[in-house]
C-alpha cells in the first residue's frame, strides 16, 4: 500500500521530503521506490489486473526470486495434514523429515506458518456455526478432571466422575458426581438429568465413551445394548460425534470446562465424606450458574430454558427407565435360563437354544430374535427358581395337576370298592406324595387289566383287608378272584408273601383244583 501511496503522491507534484512525511518513511526509500518504478516501466495509475504481489515481484524480483519455489520447494501439505491425523505424529517431526529430503528447505517457523496458510486456503481451519433448535439436542460428556470425597469408614480419598448434560439452545446445565464410569452409572446419570429438567429432548448427543457406543463409525456405530434400550424407553435418538472431533460437541465441551472451572475450583478444598455430599454442593453451584446472566447473550440459562425450552421438549414418561443389564444364555435341559444366581423358566420346545436375558432391579425378561417370551419378578434369595406352568411339558402339567379329590373321583367312576380300597390306603400313609402314588398304581391296574376286574378285585381285597397295590395285583394276577366266603376262611393266610397254589401246579402232575 505504501508503494502505491508513493507513485500516486509523485503524480500529484509533492517532493520526495513530502511523500516521505506522507507515507512516513525515510526520503531514501522514497527515492528508490520512484528509481525501480521507473526501470520497471510502472506508472500511475496502476492497471487494474497488477495486484499487490505482481506490484512487489516487479520493484523487488531479487528478493521474490529468493522466495520462489525452486529455491526452497513446498511441502506436499496434503500429505503433511494426513500424517497429522496419526497417532504420535507431530508438526516439528514432519518438518525434520521435509528438512532431511530438502536440505535449503523452510525452517520450522516458517514451515508452521505455510501450513497455517495453506490449512486456511483450502478451508481446513473454516468452523461452522450450528444453529440449534429448542428442545432439539441434550449433549452429554464425562469431565475428564475427577471430584473428590473421603471415605468416612476407610478414610480413603476417592475419586467421583464429573457427568455433564446441557441443552442445545439454553445451555441450561446439569452435573453430578458419580463413583465410575461404568454403564450403570453413566444411564443412572442421564434418568437423573432427565428428572432434573422434567422433560425430554428429541435426540442425546454422546461421546464415542465405550458406556455408549462399542465401536465407533460415523454412518452406523455399534451403540451400547444398555444404551439403546435407554433410548428406546423415552423414544430418544443417540447420535455419538465423531471421534477426535471434539467441535462436534462444542456445547458439552464449552459446559465441561465451566464445571471444571466453577464447580472443581470452588470445591478444590472443601472435603465431603460420602458422594451424596459431594452431589448437593454441587447442585448448588449449577443453580447458581444456571441462573445467571450471560455475558454476551441476553437473559440466564433458567430464562431462555423456560421460555423456549421447555415448550419445545418431550414430556417424560409415567415410569422411569430402570437399569437392567443383559447377557447371552443357554436354555437347559429343564427348560430354565440361569440369570445372576436364580433360574427362570421358558417353553420347554426352545431346550438347547440360546436367548438373551434383560437383567432388571425387578424384573427379569428373556428375549429371542427381539421378542419376549418370558416375563418373571427376579428371584429373592440364591438359586431359587421361577417357572410357569404353561412353560412346562404336558406330562409335567398333568403330574403336577394330580391331588388325591381327583384320583377318588376316578376311582368311583370304576366303582365303589375301588374307591373303597383308595380310601383305606391314603389312611395307612404318612404323606400326601405317599397316598397319590398308591392311588396311581391302583388305578394303573384298571388299564393293565379292565375296571371290572379290578373292581372284583378290590371287592375281594376289602374281605381280607388287604389295601395295598400289590395284594390287588396279585389278586388279579391269579386270573380269577376267590368267592368271599372261601376268602374269608383262609383270609388269616392270605398275605403277599404265601405262595399259592400256582407255585405247586406242574405239568406232569396237576392237582384237582389247580386253575386250569
Amino acid at each position: 500500500m505504501k508503494i502505491r501511496e508513493v507513485l500516486r503522491l509523485q503524480v500529484e507534484g509533492l517532493s520526495h521530503r513530502q511523500i516521505a512525511l506522507s507515507v512516513s518513511c525515510a526520503r531514501t526509500t522514497v527515492q528508490e521506490i520512484l528509481r525501480r518504478a521507473r526501470a520497471a516501466g510502472i506508472t500511475w495509475p496502476l492497471p487494474d489486473e497488477l495486484d499487490e504481489v505482481a506490484l512487489r515481484s516487479k520493484l523487488y524480483p531479487s528478493q521474490c526470486a529468493k522466495e520462489s519455489a525452486a529455491l526452497r520447494p513446498k511441502p506436499d501439505f496434503a500429505q503433511v495434514l494426513q500424517e497429522l491425523s496419526r497417532k504420535h505424529v507431530t508438526r516439528r517431526q514432519l518438518w525434520r523429515e521435509y528438512l532431511a529430503r530438502y536440505p535449503q528447505g523452510y525452517r520450522y517457523t516458517s514451515f508452521c506458518v505455510q501450513l497455517l496458510q495453506w490449512r486456511k486456503s483450502v478451508g481446513a481451519d473454516v468452523t461452522m456455526t450450528i444453529v440449534h433448535e429448542p428442545g432439539e439436542k441434550l449433549y452429554v460428556d464425562y469431565s475428564g478432571d475427577p471430584a473428590y470425597y473421603i471415605d468416612r469408614h476407610t478414610g480413603e480419598r476417592m475419586a467421583a466422575q464429573l457427568f455433564i448434560a446441557a441443552w442445545g439452545f439454553s445451555h441450561k446445565l446439569y452435573v453430578e458426581a458419580t463413583a465410575t464410569q461404568t454403564t450403570q452409572d453413566w444411564l443412572t446419570a442421564h434418568v437423573h438429568a432427565f428428572t432434573f429438567y422434567g422433560c425430554l429432548p428429541k435426540a442425546v448427543v454422546p461421546d464415542n465413551t465405550k458406556a455408549a457406543v462399542i465401536k465407533a463409525c460415523y454412518y452406523d456405530p455399534d451403540k451400547n445394548r444398555e444404551y439403546t434400550n435407554l433410548g428406546e424407553h423415552y423414544d430418544l435418538a443417540i447420535l455419538p460425534t465423531r471421534s477426535r472431533k471434539p467441535r462436534d460437541k462444542s456445547k458439552i465441551e464449552n459446559g465441561v470446562l465451566i464445571a471444571q472451572r466453577r464447580v472443581l475450583g470452588a470445591l478444590r478444598d472443601a472435603l465431603f465424606f460420602s458422594l451424596a455430599e459431594l452431589n448437593e454442593a454441587i447442585r448448588r453451584i449449577v443453580d447458581e450458574i444456571n441462573a445467571e446472566p450471560f455475558q454476551k447473550r441476553n437473559g440466564t440459562r433458567n430464562a431462555l430454558f423456560e421460555q423456549y425450552e421447555r415448550p419445545a421438549a418431550r414430556p417424560l414418561p409415567a415410569r422411569p427407565y430402570e437399569y437392567a443389564r443383559w447377557r447371552e444364555a443357554l436354555v437347559h435341559p429343564d427348560h430354565h435360563v440361569q440369570a445372576d444366581k436364580g433360574f427362570y423358566s421358558v417353553h420347554f420346545t426352545l431346550i438347547g437354544q440360546k436367548v438373551w436375558v434383560r437383567i432388571g432391579a425387578r424384573v427379569v425378561e428373556i428375549f429371542q430374535h427381539g421378542k419376549v417370551i418370558a416375563a418373571h419378578q427376579r428371584v429373592q434369595r440364591p438359586w431359587q427358581r421361577r417357572t410357569i406352568h404353561a412353560h412346562r411339558p404336558p406330562a409335567h402339567r398333568a403330574y403336577l395337576e394330580l391331588d388325591y379329590g381327583k384320583l377318588l373321583d376316578r376311582a368311583q367312576r370304576i366303582g365303589t370298592n375301588t374307591a373303597a380300597v383308595v380310601v383305606k390306603q391314603a389312611l395307612n400313609k404318612r404323606h400326601l406324595d405317599e397316598t397319590i402314588r398308591g392311588a396311581l398304581g391302583i388305578l394303573r391296574l384298571a388299564e393293565d387289566f379292565n375296571p371290572e376286574a379290578l373292581e372284583r378285585a378290590c371287592a375281594v381285597a376289602l374281605s381280607l383287608g388287604l389295601f395295598n397295590y400289590r395284594a390287588v395285583r396279585d389278586l388279579l394276577r391269579q386270573g380269577g378272584c376267590p368267592a368271599p366266603q372261601a376268602a374269608s376262611a383262609s383270609a388269616g393266610l392270605m398275605h403277599e408273601n404265601v405262595r399259592g397254589t400256582d407255585y405247586f401246579c406242574t405239568e406232569t402232575t396237576p392237582p384237582e383244583d389247580c386253575p386250569p
